[in-house]
Protein backbone atom coordinates (compact mmCIF):
# COMPACT_ATOMS: atom_id res chain seq x y z
CA UNK A 1 0.00 0.00 0.00
CA UNK A 2 2.65 2.50 0.71
CA UNK A 3 4.94 1.66 -2.82
CA UNK A 4 1.00 2.37 -4.62
CA UNK A 5 0.77 5.46 -2.43
CA UNK A 6 4.30 7.00 -3.12
CA UNK A 7 4.28 6.47 -7.00
CA UNK A 8 1.25 9.40 -7.24
CA UNK A 9 3.55 11.31 -5.11
CA UNK A 10 6.34 11.40 -6.97
CA UNK A 11 4.31 11.69 -9.89
CA UNK A 12 2.73 15.40 -8.66
CA UNK A 13 6.46 16.53 -7.73
CA UNK A 14 7.93 15.68 -11.62
CA UNK A 15 4.64 17.85 -13.10
CA UNK A 16 5.03 20.88 -10.54
CA UNK A 17 8.41 20.40 -11.43
CA UNK A 18 7.31 20.84 -15.22
CA UNK A 19 5.21 23.73 -14.48
CA UNK A 20 7.84 25.73 -12.40
CA UNK A 21 7.51 29.53 -14.19
CA UNK A 22 11.02 31.73 -14.03
CA UNK A 23 10.75 35.29 -12.74
CA UNK A 24 11.96 37.46 -16.24
CA UNK A 25 12.85 40.98 -15.19
CA UNK A 26 12.27 43.68 -18.24
CA UNK A 27 12.92 47.42 -18.81
CA UNK A 28 9.44 48.34 -21.33
CA UNK A 29 9.71 51.22 -23.12
CA UNK A 30 7.12 53.44 -24.97
CA UNK A 31 8.55 54.53 -28.26
CA UNK A 32 6.21 57.45 -28.51
CA UNK A 33 7.15 59.39 -25.62
CA UNK A 34 10.43 57.26 -24.29
CA UNK A 35 8.62 56.93 -20.97
CA UNK A 36 10.39 53.87 -19.30
CA UNK A 37 8.84 50.95 -16.74
CA UNK A 38 10.42 47.89 -14.67
CA UNK A 39 8.00 44.73 -14.94
CA UNK A 40 8.60 41.30 -13.94
CA UNK A 41 7.04 38.12 -15.52
CA UNK A 42 6.78 35.07 -15.05
CA UNK A 43 8.01 32.79 -18.12
CA UNK A 44 7.51 29.41 -18.77
CA UNK A 45 9.17 28.05 -21.72
CA UNK A 46 7.69 24.67 -22.99
CA UNK A 47 10.82 23.28 -25.56
CA UNK A 48 10.04 19.97 -27.71
CA UNK A 49 11.64 16.81 -27.32
CA UNK A 50 10.99 15.94 -31.07
CA UNK A 51 12.73 18.55 -32.87
CA UNK A 52 13.65 17.32 -36.65
CA UNK A 53 16.09 19.45 -39.07
CA UNK A 54 13.78 20.96 -41.69
CA UNK A 55 10.52 20.73 -40.04
CA UNK A 56 8.93 24.22 -37.90
CA UNK A 57 9.19 23.83 -34.33
CA UNK A 58 6.96 25.32 -31.68
CA UNK A 59 8.00 26.74 -28.34
CA UNK A 60 5.66 27.47 -25.69
CA UNK A 61 5.48 30.61 -24.16
CA UNK A 62 3.05 31.06 -21.23
CA UNK A 63 3.05 34.25 -18.87
CA UNK A 64 1.71 36.23 -15.78
CA UNK A 65 3.17 39.34 -13.96
CA UNK A 66 3.87 38.96 -10.74
CA UNK A 67 1.88 40.99 -8.62
CA UNK A 68 2.51 44.52 -8.37
CA UNK A 69 4.64 44.54 -11.07
CA UNK A 70 2.12 45.08 -14.47
CA UNK A 71 3.22 47.10 -17.61
CA UNK A 72 0.85 49.71 -18.15
CA UNK A 73 -0.97 51.50 -20.98
CA UNK A 74 0.62 55.08 -21.60
CA UNK A 75 -1.49 57.77 -20.84
CA UNK A 76 -1.40 58.19 -24.80
CA UNK A 77 -3.16 54.91 -25.05
CA UNK A 78 -2.60 51.85 -27.13
CA UNK A 79 -3.96 50.78 -30.62
CA UNK A 80 -7.19 49.02 -30.65
CA UNK A 81 -5.21 45.85 -32.71
CA UNK A 82 -2.60 45.51 -30.29
CA UNK A 83 -0.36 42.38 -30.17
CA UNK A 84 2.08 40.70 -28.28
CA UNK A 85 4.88 40.00 -29.83
CA UNK A 86 6.97 36.70 -28.08
CA UNK A 87 10.57 35.63 -28.33
CA UNK A 88 12.82 33.14 -27.11
CA UNK A 89 16.77 33.14 -27.80
CA UNK A 90 18.49 30.12 -29.06
CA UNK A 91 22.01 29.58 -28.31
CA UNK A 92 24.78 26.72 -29.48
CA UNK A 93 23.24 25.54 -32.79
CA UNK A 94 24.20 26.83 -36.34
CA UNK A 95 21.70 29.23 -38.56
CA UNK A 96 19.19 28.93 -35.14
CA UNK A 97 19.24 31.67 -33.14
CA UNK A 98 15.34 32.97 -32.02
CA UNK A 99 12.07 32.72 -32.42
CA UNK A 100 8.88 34.16 -32.33
CA UNK A 101 5.47 34.04 -31.37
CA UNK A 102 1.90 36.10 -31.41
CA UNK A 103 -1.04 36.37 -30.12
CA UNK A 104 -3.90 39.12 -29.85
CA UNK A 105 -4.49 41.67 -27.03
CA UNK A 106 -7.25 43.51 -27.99
CA UNK A 107 -7.89 47.31 -27.08
CA UNK A 108 -6.45 48.79 -23.58
CA UNK A 109 -7.50 52.40 -21.67
CA UNK A 110 -4.72 54.38 -20.94
CA UNK A 111 -3.19 53.94 -17.41
CA UNK A 112 -4.30 50.70 -17.16
CA UNK A 113 -2.49 47.00 -16.58
CA UNK A 114 -1.90 45.49 -20.16
CA UNK A 115 -2.88 41.94 -20.08
CA UNK A 116 -1.02 38.37 -21.00
CA UNK A 117 -2.71 35.95 -22.99
CA UNK A 118 -4.37 33.29 -20.93
CA UNK A 119 -2.95 30.64 -23.24
CA UNK A 120 0.56 29.72 -24.66
CA UNK A 121 1.90 31.38 -27.08
CA UNK A 122 3.43 29.44 -29.87
CA UNK A 123 7.13 30.96 -31.04
CA UNK A 124 8.15 29.03 -34.31
CA UNK A 125 11.13 28.89 -35.86
CA UNK A 126 12.87 26.03 -38.47
CA UNK A 127 16.30 24.51 -38.00
CA UNK A 128 18.23 24.12 -40.83
CA UNK A 129 21.22 21.83 -39.56
CA UNK A 130 21.55 19.31 -36.64
CA UNK A 131 22.89 20.42 -32.93
CA UNK A 132 22.68 20.45 -29.35
CA UNK A 133 21.69 23.99 -28.14
CA UNK A 134 19.82 26.16 -25.23
CA UNK A 135 16.44 27.86 -25.32
CA UNK A 136 15.67 30.95 -23.55
CA UNK A 137 13.36 33.76 -22.81
CA UNK A 138 14.10 36.73 -24.80
CA UNK A 139 11.74 40.17 -25.40
CA UNK A 140 8.17 40.93 -25.58
CA UNK A 141 6.90 43.51 -27.94
CA UNK A 142 3.77 45.09 -27.81
CA UNK A 143 2.45 46.65 -31.01
CA UNK A 144 0.44 46.07 -34.41
CA UNK A 145 3.41 44.25 -36.44
CA UNK A 146 7.09 43.12 -35.36
CA UNK A 147 8.13 46.33 -37.15
CA UNK A 148 5.64 48.63 -35.72
CA UNK A 149 6.08 48.57 -31.81
CA UNK A 150 4.60 50.59 -28.84
CA UNK A 151 5.99 49.00 -26.35
CA UNK A 152 9.68 47.00 -26.36
CA UNK A 153 10.34 45.32 -23.29
CA UNK A 154 14.20 44.12 -22.76
CA UNK A 155 15.51 41.50 -20.41
CA UNK A 156 16.95 43.76 -17.91
CA UNK A 157 19.53 40.55 -16.64
CA UNK A 158 20.26 38.05 -19.61
CA UNK A 159 22.90 36.14 -17.58
CA UNK A 160 20.38 35.24 -14.75
CA UNK A 161 17.70 33.59 -17.70
CA UNK A 162 17.11 29.77 -17.21
CA UNK A 163 18.76 27.85 -19.97
CA UNK A 164 16.56 25.00 -21.52
CA UNK A 165 18.23 22.17 -23.48
CA UNK A 166 17.18 21.72 -27.24
CA UNK A 167 18.60 18.92 -29.62
CA UNK A 168 18.27 18.69 -33.81
CA UNK A 169 18.88 15.22 -34.16
CA UNK A 170 20.96 14.63 -37.48
CA UNK A 171 19.72 12.49 -39.91
CA UNK A 172 20.56 8.92 -39.94
CA UNK A 173 20.68 8.64 -43.70
CA UNK A 174 24.48 7.73 -45.32
CA UNK A 175 25.28 7.66 -48.70
CA UNK A 176 26.68 4.20 -49.47
CA UNK A 177 28.85 4.23 -52.78
CA UNK A 178 27.33 2.07 -55.88
CA UNK A 179 28.62 -1.06 -56.96
CA UNK A 180 32.33 -1.17 -58.44
CA UNK A 181 31.82 -1.65 -62.68
CA UNK A 182 33.82 -4.55 -63.14
CA UNK A 183 32.41 -5.23 -66.86
CA UNK A 184 34.72 -3.68 -69.96
CA UNK A 185 33.18 -1.81 -72.54
CA UNK A 186 33.58 -2.21 -75.79
CA UNK A 187 32.69 0.03 -78.96
CA UNK A 188 31.03 -2.14 -82.01
CA UNK A 189 31.96 0.24 -85.02
CA UNK A 190 29.38 0.82 -87.68
CA UNK A 191 28.00 -2.56 -89.65
CA UNK A 192 29.66 -4.92 -86.97
CA UNK A 193 26.58 -6.06 -85.77
CA UNK A 194 25.34 -6.74 -89.39
CA UNK A 195 28.44 -8.81 -90.11
CA UNK A 196 28.27 -10.54 -87.11
CA UNK A 197 31.45 -8.93 -85.98
CA UNK A 198 32.28 -8.14 -82.28
CA UNK A 199 34.37 -5.75 -80.23
CA UNK A 200 36.72 -3.73 -82.21
CA UNK A 201 36.74 -5.77 -85.26
CA UNK A 202 35.20 -4.29 -87.84
CA UNK A 203 35.06 -5.81 -92.03
CA UNK A 204 38.35 -4.68 -92.50
CA UNK A 205 40.20 -5.93 -89.43
CA UNK A 206 38.81 -9.15 -90.06
CA UNK A 207 40.23 -9.37 -93.42
CA UNK A 208 43.70 -8.42 -92.05
CA UNK A 209 43.34 -11.13 -89.58
CA UNK A 210 42.60 -13.64 -92.21
CA UNK A 211 45.23 -12.47 -94.26
CA UNK A 212 47.88 -13.05 -91.62
CA UNK A 213 46.39 -16.41 -91.08
CA UNK A 214 47.27 -17.23 -94.35
CA UNK A 215 50.94 -16.10 -94.84
CA UNK A 216 51.38 -18.23 -91.36
CA UNK A 217 50.22 -21.15 -93.15
CA UNK A 218 51.82 -21.05 -96.57
CA UNK A 219 54.99 -20.34 -94.38
CA UNK A 220 54.49 -23.53 -92.21
CA UNK A 221 53.80 -25.65 -95.70
CA UNK A 222 56.94 -24.29 -97.52
CA UNK A 223 58.93 -25.32 -94.19
CA UNK A 224 57.71 -29.14 -94.03
CA UNK A 225 58.47 -29.22 -98.16
CA UNK A 226 61.87 -27.99 -97.90
CA UNK A 227 62.60 -30.51 -94.84
CA UNK A 228 61.57 -33.49 -96.92
CA UNK A 229 63.51 -32.75 -99.84
CA UNK A 230 66.42 -32.34 -97.62
CA UNK A 231 65.70 -35.57 -96.59
CA UNK A 232 65.52 -37.01 -99.72
CA UNK A 233 68.77 -35.32 -101.21
CA UNK A 234 70.34 -37.49 -98.31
Amino acid sequence: MRVLLLVPAVTLLLSSAAARADVVEYECKVRATGETQDVKIEVELTVPTDAQVGVQLAIGWRGSYVEGSELRAPATGLEDDLNLYAYAGISGIEKLTSATGVAAIGPIIPGAPVPLPATAVDMKTTPDNPGTGTVHAAAVNFGTSPSDRAIECEVKDKDALTQYPLTIPGTDETTSPGPTETATKTRTPAGAADTGGGGEAGPDGRVLVALGSLLVLTSATGLVLRRRRHVAGL
